[in-house]
């Protein structure tokens, strides 16, 4: 007898059917936390590049854009 058929007969209704991350965490499963940390890190990136976009606005072109109001 292969693994595979040994564990579908020692899993029974359950193979097939995406894992749970921990055993008492029976609502989300390892694909969903997969997709979790692959969104949130776009996420992070995006803030990443926002706050650059920011810094660079703030720090060159406010001060470039204002220079001749105070003259």
């Amino acid at each position: 007898m292969g693994e595979s058929k040994r564990r579908k007969d020692n899993l029974g209704e359950k193979y097939g059917q995406p894992e749970p991350i921990l055993p008492w965490l029976t609502f989300i499963n390892k694909q969903q936390a997969e997709q979790f940390v692959k969104w949130s890190t776009q996420g992070a990136w995006l803030g990443i590049f926002g706050l650059v976009f920011l810094w660079v606005m703030v720090r060159f072109i406010g001060p470039w854009a204002g220079w001749w109001q105070v003259q």
